[in-house]
């Protein structure tokens, strides 16, 4: 005796929207530990390293022109933004390699079958929620760093809107690290060779080539410099960080261009590979 099985019609009420994409992908992200202790500590780590910064600062008997306070006051504000995007990358690595090593990818691309929604929705999720930490994590180190700065002669210009946005684009640049983080780690599928690909890439290969370069001379790697992810970041918020001359603009491109690459890369190999 044989019997027929018939497979499960889906009928168009089962296919999720967009919104349910998003809104699953929302859950998810908040409902894992690692999420709410990456994002305390980046908080943690800003507002500490911008007290600690502003305490220990000491001008002595030099006076300050008053055209480098905002730049003080942004350096403090930001310095915790170094520290920071080293977090964000690690959790950006996380909320994809983790649905790999528990298996729970297989769950999400059967609900979202064209997997490319999936993506683009963790992506939207993960920059979204980086992007307001990161502009509490910045402001409140701002707030803390004004009062104690304001004691050492640093007083805060508001007047032309350019702190303000400085310290939002700090804020910027960490959502664009994540989000960069979440392509390595839908390229590499695993969390150790995608944390580690994702921090070579922010903090090792810029110290390689500055090191190179101081060795050897070698005029490409200088030239290059300035167009890798984490020199290219720092200096969109903090202007001539590395005495580039690039515009923000231009730096924001740089970064986005970077970030595209990742998670095109990671788009394409999504959608060809296996669960």
């Amino acid at each position: 005796m044989s019997a027929t099985i018939t497979a499960p019609r889906q009928t168009g009420g089962s296919k999720l929207s967009t919104g349910g994409v998003i809104r699953s992908e929302w859950i998810k992200l908040r409902s894992v530990r690692s999420t709410i202790w990456s994002y305390a500590i980046v908080i943690a780590v800003s507002v500490g390293m911008a007290l600690l910064l502003s305490a220990l600062t000491n001008f002595g008997d030099t006076t300050i022109p008053a055209d480098q306070h905002s730049t003080i006051l942004l350096q403090a504000a930001t310095f915790g933004i170094y520290f920071g995007q080293l977090v964000v990358a690690v959790l950006g690595v996380l909320v994809i390699s983790g649905e790999y090593s528990t298996g729970m990818i297989r769950s999400t691309l059967t609900a979202v079958p064209k997997r490319l929604p999936a993506l683009a929705a963790k992506a939207l999720v993960l920059f979204a929620t980086t992007f307001v930490v990161g502009l509490v994590a910045s402001f409140l180190s701002l707030l803390i760093a004004i009062p104690i700065l304001a004691g050492k002669g640093i007083d805060a210009d508001f007047s032309d809107g350019s702190l303000i946005a400085d310290v939002a684009l700090s804020a910027l640049y960490l959502g664009l690290v994540a989000v960069f983080s979440l392509g390595v780690g839908t390229v590499l599928r695993s969390s150790a060779g995608g944390i580690a690909a994702a921090l070579g890439v922010i903090l090792l290969l810029p110290t390689v080539l500055q090191v190179f370069a101081g060795i050897t001379q070698a005029q490409w790697a200088v030239d290059v410099m300035p167009y890798l992810f984490s020199n290219a970041g720092l200096n969109i918020f903090t202007p001539s960080f590395d005495g580039s001359g690039l515009e923000q603009w231009q730096n924001l491109l740089i970064v986005l261009a970077w970030t595209a690459v990742s998670l095109v890369g990671g788009a394409l190999l999504l959608k060809r590979r296996d669960a």
